[in-house]
């Protein structure tokens, strides 16, 4: 059996000494009840604690980014930082023009394509052996001028053969003619019956024709004797060899034996809008000369200088475009057949009209507008009403008047308002200027050597 003791615990049986704790026993306990308290309230301490030091720098870098977000924001649109944009700001350097009147030229524009005068392919008008070539590839021919030469031997014998048959008819003419005359003779002392005479006088007739036909074809004859030597059909520039000597050519060949084009006057067809038509037919009709210049495929140099010379008849429908021709001297060969060029055609020219440079004019959701420079060296945004250009100067029909300065350059980092300082080309271009070594640049954008 087991017996219980003071406290309920179980003691084994026979045991001699009570069952009691001793002194020792309960401090021990005690002091591992009390590190056991502190524990638990020391770990939501330390939680407590790293939660508001990680709260404490999300808020920090929140406000950090907020205070730094307009500087930095105006920083990226090329505007001074918050804060700055007030007096202080340093006015933005530009260039500045005056706004003048003017004669402004109307031009259209289009694409054309040179083409020339004449173009004719050279073909043999007989066949035979290709013999000898006299021209040269690439160089201007006359019209007349020889060009090649077809073995002309058995046209030779063709003229041979006929001009004997000729003669052979002739003779028989010329017995058939002494025949008639002395039966016509004979019948006037009647001793011949006139059945004779009338048989005579046609067999006479019957060789005069054969005499003829046989005229025919000597004349053929010497003709494909001539055509055994090709000659230029027109002047102009030869193109290249389409057939070598030695070949067997017919006149039938597609390819012919050169190509000459025509250049020197040459012509461009090109095209414009058809609701641009009316006005050059009233002026075409009306006896003007509408003058034309040609450009090259990038539109910066210049070729030729020329005038319309016919309009098409008839309108593209699927493009909505009409041909005009324009003719022009080309004395100096710029114009190539078949060349892609620019063409501007002179329609109207504008007179006293108000003239900004193109560079001025800027666009955007409120239209067409220019920076005019106000007195107290601020920028004005100005909405303008463009009218036609020269690519250079554009017609303003409203919106600044002349006198007024615009900025042409610089103009990037400006808004309405915005401070400004007008320098000159030459100084912009003396501020950007790269610098000598020990040179540093001075407050007005100059340069000056640092001091030694």
């Amino acid at each position: 059996m087991t017996e219980h003791g003071p406290h309920g615990s179980e003691q084994p049986n026979g045991s001699d000494r009570p069952t009691s704790p001793t002194p020792g026993a309960q401090h021990h306990t005690g002091a591992v009840q009390a590190p056991s308290r502190t524990r638990r309230w020391l770990v939501p301490g330390v939680i407590g604690l790293i939660v508001v030091l990680i709260s404490g720098g999300v808020y920090y870098r929140l406000h950090s980014q907020n205070a730094q977000g307009p500087a930095q924001a105006g920083a990226r649109r090329g505007g001074p930082p918050s804060g700055m944009a007030g007096a202080g700001a340093p006015p933005t350097p530009v260039t500045a023009v005056e706004v003048k009147t003017g004669d402004l030229p109307v031009f259209l524009n289009g694409l054309g394509t040179v083409t020339p005068t004449r173009s004719v392919t050279v073909h043999s008008r007989v066949d035979g052996q290709l013999m000898k070539v006299h021209f040269k590839e690439g160089e201007m021919v006359k019209e007349g001028q020889l060009l090649a030469e077809i073995d002309p031997r058995p046209f030779q014998v063709q003229v041979t053969q006929m001009e004997g048959q000729l003669a052979h008819d002739q003779a028989l003419l010329k017995n058939a003619q002494l025949d008639l005359a002395r039966y016509e003779t004979l019948l006037k002392q009647d001793s011949i019956a006139g059945q004779t005479v009338d048989t005579q006088r046609a067999l006479v007739k019957q060789y005069e024709g054969t005499v003829k036909a046989d005229e025919g074809q000597l004349a053929n004859a010497r003709l494909q004797l001539n055509y055994a030597s090709v000659t230029a059909p027109v002047s102009g520039l030869a193109g290249l060899r389409q057939v070598d000597p030695g070949n067997i050519i017919h006149a039938s060949d597609t390819n012919g034996i050169v190509i000459i084009n025509e250049v020197a006057p040459i012509t461009v067809v090109y095209t414009i809008p058809e609701d641009s038509l009316p006005k050059v037919v009233k002026r075409s009709r009306g006896g003007e000369t509408l003058l034309v210049e040609t450009f090259d495929r990038a539109g910066k140099i210049k070729l030729a200088s020329g005038k319309l010379a016919s309009i098409d008849n008839q309108i593209d429908t699927t493009t909505g475009t009409v041909k005009l021709k324009a003719e022009f001297a080309n004395g100096d060969g710029l114009l190539f057949p078949n060349q892609f060029v620019n063409v501007k055609m002179l329609v109207d020219t504008l007179k006293g009209a108000t003239l900004v440079p193109s560079a001025a004019v800027q666009r955007g959701t409120q239209g067409s507008f220019v920076y005019a420079v106000q007195p107290d060296h601020t920028v004005k945004l100005k909405t303008v009403k463009l009218g036609p250009t020269d690519g250079t100067n554009v017609a303003v029909e409203s919106g600044v008047e002349p006198g007024e300065k615009l900025v042409i350059d610089g103009m990037d980092k400006l808004r309405d308002g915005a401070k400004v300082e007008v320098i000159t080309p030459e100084s912009r271009a003396a501020a950007v200027a790269p610098r000598a070594p020990g040179e540093r640049r001075n407050g007005s954008g100059g340069h000056r050597r640092s001091a030694q």
